[in-house]
């Protein structure tokens, strides 16, 4: 990637966090101020970023379609003022039909405009160069948390629940003129979407015919799945733990942070660290996290280390995802295919709130504790038995 490009892969980042922040984060960060202003249980309220990620899951093949044929920058420049008319939306129903209502266009909106697209646009536009720029991209995006969680905090305190979802619809406007910018000035570039081949015919049959499409699809939903249920619900799990309120949001505001840290020890490690080998400490990562919680209960403090191991793993997944989906399968096709195996982990995020709550009711956090230790363990069962495969495709990992 070269110098030129930069301002306008900060520009995508910038506009990455505001999206983050106020579409993602800005439900968990705001959900017992949430619960106190409508009068809904979490499982009500919870069911509305669910369909969001349902529609999402839909939608991110046909997004990812759009992408190869050269239309991700009209998506990343527009959709965020969908986004912010959704959350906005949030804001003013009083009813829970306007609330999965405003939620549904939330998820159209995220289909176009969140990583997904984002990183398969810079695939499409840079190439190679293409990780380099999804790992600063990330990097910035990581703190999408630490603004919404302390952001959050204070506005839930100060207009509540549904008045601070205003004030996170106005900062996600601001999205529209950072990717604007940002996409004309990767368009000039000589590498430009209109010289590029089409999408070869049958690419996407040829990648699902591949064991190892299921296998990074699987195991990505695992570890999303864990890392959906334990974000939603981490006041209350810290909580649990017999965290104060104040340490609570501190140490959920740190997941943001510790993102960016292991993102910068993976860029700072460069080509030592092998995709594969980046890959299997992240997941190792999460499964420590997990365990790091559930001990929690004997010392509170512990929220902090759950919160620093838990953000570096998991971190590392939305730049080791698009990276390894290229490497293994191919760039030829790269936004269909990388769409396709987007569907199951966005359908587990989709699933994260529900099956939290649905944990929650069940048997408490022992129960939340118990299964994202073991969703953990499974994800990195699959990437171990994907990376110890003869196959020459996985050669160079």
């Amino acid at each position: 990637m070269s110098g030129s490009d930069s301002p306008a892969v900060w520009l995508l980042a910038l506009g990455q966090t505001l999206i983050y922040a106020g579409s993602y984060y800005a439900f968990p960060a705001l959900l017992p101020d949430l619960e106190a202003a409508t009068g809904w249980t979490k499982g009500e309220l919870a069911m509305g970023p669910t369909l969001a990620f349902l529609i999402m899951a839909v939608l991110t093949p046909f997004t990812g379609r759009l992408v190869d044929r050269g239309l991700g920058g009209e998506m990343l420049s527009w959709m965020p003022a969908l986004a912010a008319l959704g959350v906005a939306a949030l804001a003013v129903v009083d009813t829970h039909l306007g609330w999965l209502t405003a939620w549904a266009v939330i998820g159209v909106a995220q289909a176009g405009c969140l990583y997904e697209t984002c990183f398969a646009f810079l695939t499409r536009r840079l190439g190679d160069a293409a990780r380099a720029a999804i790992t600063k991209v990330t990097l910035v995006a990581g703190f999408a948390g630490t603004l919404a969680f302390p952001l959050g905090h204070w506005l839930g305190e100060v207009r509540g629940g549904q008045g601070a979802l205003l004030v996170f619809a106005a900062i996600m406007a601001l999205v529209i003129p950072l990717n604007t910018v940002a996409v004309r000035h990767l368009r000039r570039r000589e590498r430009a979407e209109r010289t590029q081949a089409p999408t070869p015919p049958g690419v996407l049959q040829a990648a699902l015919r591949k064991p190892a499409f299921w296998i990074i699809a699987a195991a990505f939903t695992a570890i999303y799945l864990n890392h959906g249920v334990l974000i939603t619900f981490v006041l209350v799990l810290f909580a649990d733990r017999g965290a104060p309120e104040g340490m609570a949001a501190l140490a959920a505001a740190l997941i943001g942070p510790s993102q960016v840290v292991g993102r910068l020890m993976l860029m700072g490690a460069g080509a030592r660290v092998t995709t594969g080998q980046a890959t299997r400490g992240a997941m190792a990562a999460v499964v420590l996290a997990s365990g790091i919680l559930w001990l929690a209960g004997l010392a509170p403090l512990l929220v902090f280390g759950f919160a620093l191991i838990q953000g570096a793993g998991a971190g590392l997944m939305s730049i080791l995802r698009p990276v390894l989906i290229a490497e293994v399968l191919g760039r030829a096709g790269f936004g269909v295919i990388s769409g396709a195996a987007a569907v199951a982990p966005i359908l587990a995020s989709a699933a994260a709130p529900l099956v939290g709550a649905g944990l929650l009711a069940w048997g408490g956090p022992p129960f939340v504790y118990a299964a994202c230790l073991g969703l953990a363990v499974v994800g990195l069962g699959l990437i171990l038995w994907l990376l110890a495969r003869p196959d020459d495709q996985f050669s160079g990992m």
